[in-house]
């Protein structure tokens, strides 16, 4: 089988574990700087600087001057929605117990994260899921379809669907969530879903860090409007 060279060019440049690790860091959608990305990385600025340098040229991430200062970030959404599926692929090894403390971190992400600037993990899904058993959007090949009836309920909710269907991106991803091994709710809506739920203060989020958490009042709201909700999240706690 031939192997198509961008498909090897972007294997070899998110193969490394130094601009891997870069890329994960930018996964919540904000922007860093070089030094921020070093430090994550564990290299020198020096070093930080070549990776970010590959990773622009291969258009992985872009980067804004703000004056003296360089802030990257992913170069969009699609990039984030390519990377969250990819820990599936990542071989089952036996954690040292010295990363015990890296490993509650990642219980965190697995109960709510943002990949980029939609919702993932437990939460994500069970969203999702929330969405498909009632039959409000249906999933099409690598694309979720709302119907008449999922945007009257998103539109009640407050989520301009209109909006959504109007930005150069996609309008609802399926994007594979790495933990929970289902898809979640992506793309232009996916992002507009947790918006509206940052702005109704059901959902917070923690800073520097992908982890999210539902509020005392999304817990109480949001099972109104997502039936299930609840006892969906704590299946596997």
């Amino acid at each position: 089988m031939n192997v198509d060279p961008s498909f090897a060019l972007v294997g070899s440049l998110i193969g490394v574990p130094a601009r891997a690790n870069m890329m994960a860091a930018l996964m919540d959608g904000r922007a860093q700087t070089a030094s921020e990305l070093a430090f994550v990385a564990g290299v020198t600025p020096q070093t930080a600087s070549s990776h970010l340098a590959k990773l622009t040229d291969a258009g992985l991430i872009a980067v804004e001057k703000q004056g003296r200062h360089r802030y990257y970030r992913l170069s969009g959404p699609a990039v984030a929605e390519a990377l969250e599926p990819l820990s599936h692929l990542a071989p089952n090894t036996r954690v040292p117990e010295r990363r015990s403390a890296q490993l509650r971190r990642v219980g965190d992400l697995r109960s709510a994260r943002f990949c980029y600037d939609h919702l993932a993990g437990r939460l994500g899904v069970a969203l999702t899921d929330s969405l498909l058993k009632r039959r409000l959007m249906r999933r099409s090949e690598g694309d979720f379809l709302v119907g008449p009836k999922g945007r009257a309920f998103l539109e009640g909710l407050g989520i301009d669907v209109t909006a959504a269907e109007g930005e150069r991106r996609h309008f609802a991803r399926c994007c594979l969530d790495w933990s929970e091994r289902r898809p979640h709710l992506g793309g232009a809506l996916g992002a507009a879903l947790a918006q509206h739920l940052l702005k109704e203060k059901w959902l917070r989020r923690e800073r520097a860090s992908r982890k999210a958490a539902l509020t005392a009042l999304g817990e109480r709201a949001l099972p109104h409007h997502f039936p299930g909700l609840l006892q969906a999240l704590t299946v596997g706690e």
